[in-house]
C-alpha cells in the first residue's frame, strides 16, 4: 500500500514529517511523543517479532497479509492483525495532518463530499458521531467505494484492508491520542481534529484511488 513500504523487512517507524509541537493546540506535544515514539513503535516491534521465523511470508504486502489473514498461520495472526493494522494505520494518520493546511477540501474532493453527504458541515457531523459512537478503542474512516465515499467506525486496530479496501483517511479514537488533553471528552478531539486535517494529502490520496 502507498503508505508503509511493505516488504521491507523488518518494518520501521516512519518519520512524523513535522515537529512534535506542530499541530499544538489540536493535538498537544507530549501526546505526539507518546503517540509516535512509544505507541507506534510497539505496533512496529511487535510485527517484526512475529514475523521474524516466517520468512515466508516476507514476500507478501502487508495489505496482502492484512487482507488474507486466514492465510497467516494461527499463532501469529492476532498479532499481524492488531500490530499490522497498527502499523498501517498509524502510518496513514501521521501523513494526513497539517496545521498549515487544514481549512477545506477543493476540487473532486470536495464535489464528492457534497454529493454524498450534501454539505462539508454533515460530513463531518457524521464521521464525528461514527467516532463518537465507536465503543471503547478503535479508528473512524473514510473509505472510496465505487463512486461513493463511506464512513464506518472499526474497533482496536482493525482496518478497511481486511476487506482489501485503502482507507481514503481516517482519524484515530483511541485514548492515547487524545486523553492528555481532552480527557474523557472524545466529541471535542473528534471537532477540534479537523483543523489539522491535511486535505491536499486527502486530495492526492483520493487522486491514487481512483486513478
Amino acid at each position: 500500500m502507498a503508505d508503509v513500504k511493505d516488504q521491507n523487512y523488518p518494518y520501521s517507524l516512519p518519520e512524523l514529517g513535522y515537529d512534535h509541537d506542530a499541530l499544538e493546540p489540536v493535538i498537544d506535544t507530549q501526546t505526539m511523543q507518546l503517540h509516535h515514539g512509544k505507541h507506534h513503535q510497539a505496533y512496529v516491534d511487535n510485527l517484526n517479532k512475529a514475523l521474524e521465523s516466517h520468512t515466508d511470508l516476507h514476500s507478501k504486502t502487508l495489505g496482502e497479509l492484512l487482507g488474507s489473514l486466514d492465510s497467516v498461520p494461527d499463532a501469529i495472526r492476532g498479532a499481524v492483525r492488531n500490530n499490522g493494522g497498527g502499523h498501517v494505520n498509524h502510518s496513514m494518520f501521521w501523513g494526513i495532518m497539517s496545521l498549515e493546511k487544514g481549512n477545506e477540501p477543493t476540487g473532486d474532493v470536495a464535489d464528492v463530499i457534497t454529493r454524498d453527504y450534501g454539505s462539508l458541515d454533515d460530513f463531518k457531523t457524521q464521521f464525528n458521531d461514527a467516532g463518537a459512537k465507536q465503543f471503547g478503542s478503535g479508528w473512524v474512516f473514510v473509505t472510496v467505494e465505487g463512486d461513493a465515499l463511506k464512513i464506518a467506525s472499526a474497533p482496536n486496530q482493525d482496518t478497511p484492508l481486511h476487506k482489501g479496501v485503502e482507507p481514503l483517511f481516517g482519524n484515530d479514537v483511541w485514548e492515547h491520542a487524545y486523553y492528555l488533553k481532552y480527557n474523557n471528552r472524545r466529541p471535542d478531539y473528534l471537532k477540534a481534529w479537523w483543523e489539522v486535517l491535511d486535505w491536499e494529502a486527502v486530495a492526492e490520496r483520493y487522486a491514487k484511488l481512483k486513478g
